[in-house]
């Protein structure tokens, strides 16, 4: 009996036809691919296999473009949206410190800087992940388009689970403890930048993603954007070790060095507990490793953004938005 080869089968093919056959997909083929993805045209065991062939070439820029331009055009914006300012992925969760770079966005926010961030929770068992810190500030999540105007409007900060934002991409994460590694999705999602925000800030674990998102961001006409290896993953500078920060501005690539902040390292704390965040908004927790991250973090940003000319001045400038910030802000979700 002959049976008629489906359409996703070539894909499958082009990655793994061995050493010699294979190689990486085009952007045009990775947008088909991950469009066939997203309508839910392929089985699970092809799913499985092109997410693991992937994984274990590495995505390319070219792949991670193309499959960024088919969740773009999936992705339901409204035309009357809020423009958002900067865009901030939280995919990796917290094990070792508690997620300080909340607090930076925040700050950012009560600045007038909109900011959304989108992420994804629960995946890996041990860590701590935005959407369920968000009630601890007296913010929630947004499920809807319409929850993440709102709260725009009321805090200039929106939290959108990539669950809601595109749920097929939300299905494929929660693989990750069926197939034991990560996959492409987990670098996709970092650059989906939805509202295709002017400004985008990423955190990576793994060094050697650095340029790769350079790379796609300069495809993708990313106009500003700054990676770094964060704190677990997450974009969150380390105040005890140097940063190396790779930025794109309107389709140039640099790089540059940030020293640490402290001559010494600090010990984690035994216990992460998520009500330290809001005691060291309001400042009766004056933990210094944590106000150094917060600040530290800051000031990447708001090199990245051009709103200060050296590290110096964005430090300062950091330190001084953090000094004036209104402590009672945020209340405390009953």
């Amino acid at each position: 009996m002959f049976y008629q080869e489906h359409p996703f089968a070539e894909y499958v093919r082009i990655l793994g036809k061995g050493k010699n056959g294979s190689r990486s997909l085009t952007r045009a083929e990775a947008f088909a691919a991950m469009g066939m993805i997203l309508r839910s045209e392929v089985s699970p065991e092809q799913l499985g296999a092109f997410l693991m062939l992937m994984r274990v070439k590495e995505e390319s820029p070219e792949e991670l473009a193309g499959f960024v331009d088919a969740c773009r055009w999936w992705l339901p914006i409204p035309a009357d949206m809020a423009k958002i300012d900067l865009d901030w992925s939280s995919y990796a969760g917290k094990r070792r410190q508690l997620p300080w770079y909340l607090l930076t966005t925040l700050l950012f926010a009560e600045n007038n800087i909109k900011v959304f961030m989108h992420g994804a929770a629960g995946h890996t068992n041990g860590r701590i992940y935005t959407k369920n810190i968000l009630p601890t500030l007296g913010l929630s999540p947004c499920k809807t388009m319409q929850e993440v105007q709102r709260s725009l409007e009321r805090w200039n900060f929106a939290y959108m689970d990539i669950e809601f934002l595109v749920p097929r991409l939300h299905h494929i994460i929660e693989l990750r403890p069926l197939l034991g590694l990560r996959s492409p999705v987990h670098s996709l999602a970092r650059l989906l930048n939805p509202f295709q925000a002017e400004y985008v800030m990423q955190g990576i674990f793994h060094p050697g993603y650095r340029p790769l998102h350079q790379e796609a961001a300069v495809l993708l006409n990313i106009p500003h954007l700054a990676v770094i290896k964060g704190e677990g993953g997450e974009i969150e500078r380390n105040p005890d070790m140097p940063s190396l920060v790779q930025s794109v501005h309107l389709g140039e690539m640099s790089e540059e060095n940030w020293p640490a902040l402290f001559a010494r390292r600090h010990t984690k704390d035994e216990q992460l507990d998520v009500s330290r965040l809001s005691r060291v908004w309001d400042g009766s927790d004056t933990d210094e490793y944590a106000i150094a991250s917060v600040i530290g973090t800051a000031a990447i940003a708001l090199k990245m953004m051009g709103r200060a000319n050296t590290q110096a001045e964005a430090e300062s400038l950091a330190g001084s938005l953090w000094n004036a910030r209104s402590k009672t802000r945020f209340g405390v979700a009953a």
